[in-house]
């Protein structure tokens, strides 16, 4: 999910297996509760990742859910994507991040250090070793001790601020140090009131020219000296701004000495971040602080309860489910009259109101937010406010954006995420604002080519994007621009628009058609003469498709599998096909890029043929055996994914995480179901990893699966009953999940090649007639 930065090419070096083969101790339980799912979470799975191959391409994130603010410690120095990676052994400090992804990199971080003996400022000086033997990383805490210096550092977070504790040895030169970061900080030191005030402007993009990061820390013991620092130097100057700036305090302390910090900030003002300070943090303890953060974790959690399965598909569930709650990000704050407002990453200004950030809907339109309309419709309503907000105060829907708009990835997929929330029955927001920024998306190229639609003149005039006119992966914008006008049409049918309008976006929803070439059965580029692009190689990635193939991107045809399955000869000719992903060596071209990117090392290490788990375009794929009559193969490819390709360790994934996207793929196909094409209300059927799953859902009712007699052998349906009736459907809908029941499952380790194969049992396509 990085094209914008291929320009960066470095060489892919060999690499292990992708199967996780480290062991490593689990995080602490900080209570024997079974209701304490914290315990089964590990926030250091992804983290053992690099440039050239990621694991998931994560960092710790120690906060609450969605929260403004997240905590993670730091082994790189500022700036660097790759803020913390398991690998190494030295920590610089622990920052404040609103990193979504390596890629897209962060903004407003700035970071705390303790250290004793002499002051050292710059990040490789100040460096301290750790072990892993030493850290505690929860959702909602993190500990370790700075061994060069015998601190223990320690942090629990809240939405917006956090508390830190650090434990000091006896030591006549102890020091605190606040690292306001690079391109542009202020910090100012207030002895009398054990304060530092301030502001961080680092940012990679996507901000208006007043972006700040305002922040206060305060101490609870009195500094003996204190001073600012630069890159330049330290100075006994209490107030400093420059290019890079910091603050250090200093004081004596005691055997086992404990110095407590309180942080808040705000991207409106100072005085805001103060606010946010007393909001949240007031006079609460640590301990208090920390019980709640934990509570507020477990609240969510265990809104999902899961029985049997193994005790790894356990950890992995609810720590998917800890990446699933953390993005996007509320990029708001409430007044001290309780008023929700937000510092506008698009002009500038400060106005009333929600607003989100920090997301790729390229990646998120697929599982994150159909995970939302399930479980969290209130909160997606919120959002829907926040895209409201988005196009009113810059003109365009955010496509990616952190903070602001960011000039990364395709598509038009916000259309996906509106039509989807609002299908579902999820009001609360100006529905025809962002029905009209849709139309506007949909005729329009945008500022940056990631908003509004790149070569959305040639799409509309010929139906496809050539290959010939400057517009790169052309074959992938026509196709997901294709499933967005599918949504646009559905959202038109339900808000009763024009049967011209409707007819207009229907007709556009089957432009899949005009790059189908079925003298070979893939997807394929076309020049604007019509002719197909040559010479064609399957295997090649990038050029006409976004970080893949044409093996990937031919099944992206969310809205009309059975259109694919006809256009390819049949069922037979379609399974075939759908076979022959796996079958198929994992070779690959990869003369466009000039190197092996990471997405290609990566599959070729999963060693499940063209299949790439690990970056999004094909995630679904998999379910397609359910729109043609083979439901079992599902069953069978999908638990081989979810047993080979995650693990709850550092280097538990097969490819970068992006937002949640990679864990909501294990959260819905663990639990037995995926919706493969948001905009409609069908959940396709796989293989459930547990004997049981309870969705408390926000209406007050509860939704179950039950698998009978499950296990790793028992992967496959026999039968199935929807609230104790005989199923033979290989999809549940949005409507038997909220009206709560019980859908049951008879497994077994052969498969049932007649359960779900009658053509009334496939899930929706726009080729077949509207189901009864």
């Amino acid at each position: 999910m990085k094209n914008l930065l291929l320009v960066l090419g470095l060489t892919a070096l060999f690499f292990s297996a992708c199967q996780p083969q480290k062991d490593t101790k689990e995080s602490p339980q900080t209570a024997s509760s079974p209701e304490d799912l914290t315990a089964f979470v590990n926030p250091l799975v992804g983290s053992d990742s690099e440039f050239k191959f990621s694991n998931g391409n994560t960092y710790p994130a120690i906060a609450l859910p969605w929260g403004m603010n997240f905590w993670s410690p730091q082994t790189g120095k500022n700036g660097d994507g790759w803020a913390y990676q398991y690998q190494k052994d030295s920590l610089v400090g622990i920052k404040q991040t609103h990193q979504p992804s390596p890629w897209i990199n962060d903004y407003g971080a700035f970071s705390l250090m303790a250290i004793t003996g002499e002051l050292k400022t710059q990040e490789k000086e100040r460096a301290s070793k750790f072990s892993h033997d030493s850290e505690v990383v929860l959702p909602h805490y993190y500990k370790v001790d700075l061994e060069s210096y015998g601190i223990q550092a320690e942090v629990t977070p809240t939405e917006r601020a956090a508390v830190f504790r650090f434990t000091f040895p006896e030591s006549e030169a102890a020091y605190i140090l606040l690292d306001a970061y690079h391109k542009g900080s202020y910090v100012k030191v207030l002895p009398e009131e054990r304060k530092i005030i301030g502001w961080a402007k680092n940012n990679s993009g996507g901000v208006p020219a007043n972006f700040a990061n305002y922040f206060v820390a305060e101490f609870d013991k009195d500094f003996t000296t204190a001073g600012t620092w630069t890159n330049e130097g330290v100075s006994e100057e209490l107030e400093k701004e420059a290019e890079r700036t910091g603050a250090y305090i200093q004081f004596a302390t005691q055997p086992g000495e404990t110095v407590h910090v309180k942080v808040a900030s705000s991207f409106i003002s100072q005085e805001q971040a103060q606010q946010n300070m007393a909001a949240e943090i007031g006079s609460k303890d640590f301990e208090t602080l920390k019980t709640e953060a934990q509570a507020a974790w477990n609240k969510e959690l265990n809104k999902i309860q899961v029985k049997g399965g193994s005790e790894k598909a356990k950890k992995n569930f609810y720590t998917s489910l800890y990446r699933v709650l953390l993005f996007p990000r509320k990029f708001y704050e409430y007044t001290k009259e309780g008023k929700i407002v937000h510092y506008s990453p698009y002009n500038g200004k400060v106005l009333d109101g929600y607003m989100f950030t920090d997301n790729g809907f390229w990646d998120t339109f697929r599982a994150v937010f159909p995970f939302f309309t399930v479980m969290y419709p209130e909160m997606n309503s919120q959002i829907m406010q926040g895209l409201v907000n988005t196009y009113k105060e810059s003109g365009w829907l955010p496509e990616w954006a952190s903070p602001g708009h960011r000039d990364c990835m395709i598509g038009s997929n916000s259309a996906s995420i509106i039509a989807d929330a609002y299908l579902k029955g999820i009001r609360g927001y100006d529905i025809e604002t962002l029905y009209e920024a849709i139309l506007k998306n949909s005729e329009n190229a945008g500022p940056l080519t990631s908003v509004g639609r790149f070569g959305v003149d040639y799409y509309n005039k010929l139906g496809y994007i050539p290959y010939d006119v400057k517009v790169n992966e052309n074959v992938a914008r026509t196709l997901e621009y294709a499933y967005a006008d599918f949504t646009i049409m559905q959202l038109a049918k339900e808000l009763g628009k024009p049967q011209e309008e409707i007819d207009r976006f229907a007709k556009r929803a089957q432009n899949y058609r005009n790059v189908f070439d079925p003298t070979t059965n893939f997807m394929r580029a076309r020049y604007e003469n019509g002719q197909w692009q040559t010479p064609f190689v399957p295997e090649a990635w990038g050029g006409a498709f976004t970080e893949g193939s044409s093996w990937h991107y031919t099944w992206s045809v969310f809205q009309d599998p059975q259109g694919l399955i006809d256009l390819m000869g049949g069922d037979d000719a379609f399974n075939a096909k759908l076979d022959s992903v796996f079958s198929m060596d994992p070779i690959f071209d990869f003369t466009y890029y000039g190197f092996e990117i990471h997405e290609i090392t990566e599959m070729v290490a999963a060693n499940m043929g063209q299949y790439a788990h690990g970056n999004q375009p094909i995630q679904h794929a998999i379910y397609l055996y359910n729109y043609s009559g083979q439901p079992w193969k599902a069953q069978k490819h999908l638990r081989e994914v979810m047993d080979k390709l995650y693990a709850p360790t550092p280097d538990g994934l097969c490819g970068d995480e992006d937002n949640g996207q990679t864990s909501a793929w294990y959260v819905f196909s663990s639990m037995g179901f995926y919706p493969v094409c948001p905009g409609t209300d069908e959940y396709a059927i796989g293989s459930p990893m547990f004997e049981e799953v309870k969705l408390q859902l926000e209406n007050g009712n509860t939704f179950t699966i039950k698998a009978a007699n499950n296990s790793a052998e028992n992967l496959y349906i026999q039968s199935a009953t929807l609230n104790g009736q005989a199923y033979s459907k290989t999809y549940l809908t949005h409507g038997d999940i909220q009206k709560g029941g019980e859908v049951h499952f008879e497994m077994s380790n052969t498969p049932n090649q007649e359960w779900g194969t009658q053509l009334e049992d496939r899930p929706y396509s726009m080729s077949q007639p509207v189901k009864q």
